[in-house]
């Protein structure tokens, strides 16, 4: 039912060239020839040229803006070969590399200018020509996916790297949570809005229409942070379902066949799926924000609802589990649990029983592999989910996202996600992390100072 993202992508692309075209027509000065689509090696000094007036920041505001985008209208009128050559040309030629860096250290120590004057010649030309893009229509956004394609680039290439890391703080202050908006998403809103929650959905993909307003119904919330100059763009959004107690099981929560429950009895709000939705804002964090400003909101307005938690996915068990079994073969599991698998298993015993098991088509479908796995699998996800690195960070990126928010790991789930993904992740497992709003700040030190803040429940699963 949803558009291919691609078609988003060109849409968001010729909304900026149409922004880009309307603005650069207050540029005065002409700006030559349009440069050829891939970008070849004799249009590098002209595009260079252009970069350089920019950086010049000659005449007023509006003669700056002009040019600036005359700048991103050319950029966009690139191939994708094109772009790359744009985007290693401002990396390699416009950055600030430590040499660089030293050489105008050395030459700020030596005269007595200010502090703040180091802090603007340290300031990478490429990143000084892209502040010009905040006051530009679209300009923003069009930042913002610059670095999306930087951060592609950084992968094999040190000077995009580099640049995409030297605009991070520029955009963590454009994007600081003091100036977005929270808004509420439903079934009204409009259906390019609608397309990107569907293009956008990283958790539990949106299949059909039918699907789209189930998550949308009275007893389900979407909420979403957006920023002024990016309206029609989410940055980043969470799901949220009215129940009543805790849901322990993702197939059941989404199942669009179900009758819409009436919010006003409900207890429980879960938040079972929160997804960033522009690339380019990668390591700049709005999630602990979001989920505190929608449980503000939501005991505001649904006063019976007492419990926050989640549900959900633990990403890097299945590999943690596969690890230690192969790793530390029968030391892995305990006496007692060795001994249950025996009427399971004739030939083979220990770790190696629970790995053949494992590896069994539809295993979770058999009473008694799931009776002899389910106490196995529990206690080595609890343990997981409550120890830490050698830097006390939580081993699971999610629990290490909701445990530094103030949650705590309140239960485990199993066979929460039968899907293939489920499987694939956790070995069908997901867990509530839990947020008690009274608790969080306290909870978050906790974490901050290396403990993992669990249930009861949860401890007594991890000592088996």
């Amino acid at each position: 039912m949803a558009l291919p993202f691609s078609n988003t992508v060109d849409r968001t692309l010729e909304r900026l060239r149409i922004a880009f075209i309307d603005t650069a027509r207050g540029a005065r000065e002409a700006v030559g020839a349009p440069l050829r689509a891939d970008l070849p090696d004799d249009d590098i000094p002209r595009l260079k040229s252009r970069i350089d007036a920019c950086l010049e920041a000659k005449g007023g505001e509006t003669a700056r803006r002009g040019r600036a985008a005359e700048l991103g209208k050319a950029y966009l009128s690139l191939s994708p070969a094109g772009r790359k050559k744009f985007l290693l040309t401002l990396a390699h030629d416009y950055g600030l590399p430590r040499e660089a860096a030293v050489a105008k250290v050395e030459h700020w120590r030596s005269g007595k200018e200010p502090a703040r004057a180091l802090m603007r010649v340290l300031e990478p030309p490429a990143v000084r020509l892209l502040r010009e893009f905040v006051g530009v229509p679209q300009g923003v956004k069009f930042v913002v996916d610059l670095r999306a394609e930087l951060l592609a680039l950084g992968k094999t290439d040190t000077a995009a790297r580099a640049l995409s890391e030297d605009l991070r703080p520029l955009l963590s202050a454009w994007f600081d949570v003091a100036f977005l908006d929270l808004v509420r998403i439903d079934w009204n809103a409009s259906a390019a809005l609608l397309e990107k929650l569907v293009d956008y959905e990283a958790v539990h993909a949106i299949r059909s229409w039918r699907d789209l307003k189930n998550r949308l119904d009275s007893d389900r919330r979407c909420f979403a942070f957006f920023h002024p100059r990016m309206p029609d763009e989410p940055l980043i959004f969470v799901e949220v379902a009215l129940v009543d107690g805790m849901a322990g099981n993702v197939q059941r929560l989404l199942d669009a066949r179900d009758e819409t429950a009436d919010p006003a009895r409900a207890n429980t709000a879960i938040f079972y799926s929160i997804s960033n939705c522009q690339q380019g804002l990668a390591g700049i964090s709005f999630g602990n924000f979001l989920i505190k400003r929608v449980a503000s909101q939501l005991a505001r307005d649904l006063p019976n609802i007492k419990d926050f938690a989640t549900l959900s996915p633990i990403p890097g068990l299945r590999h943690h589990i596969d690890g230690r079994l192969k790793n530390e073969g029968d030391g892995a599991l305990t006496a007692a649990e060795i001994a249950s698998l025996v009427p399971v298993i004739d030939k083979v015993r220990g770790a190696a029983a629970v790995r053949q098991l494992l590896d069994r088509p539809n295993w979770w479908d058999v009473p008694a592999i799931d009776k002899s796995l389910r106490p196995i699998l529990t206690r080595l996800a609890a343990r997981y989910l409550t120890s830490t690195d050698e830097r006390g960070r939580a081993l699971d990126r999610v629990a290490n996202f909701h445990l530094g928010n103030g949650a705590i790991v309140e239960r485990l789930n199993w066979l929460g996600d039968t899907s293939s993904n489920g499987l694939k992740q956790a070995y069908a497992m997901m867990v509530n992390y839990r947020y008690k709003l009274g608790d969080v700040d306290e909870n978050h030190e906790a974490y901050a100072n290396g403990k993992v803040v669990a249930s009861r429940e949860v401890r007594a699963q991890a000592k088996g």
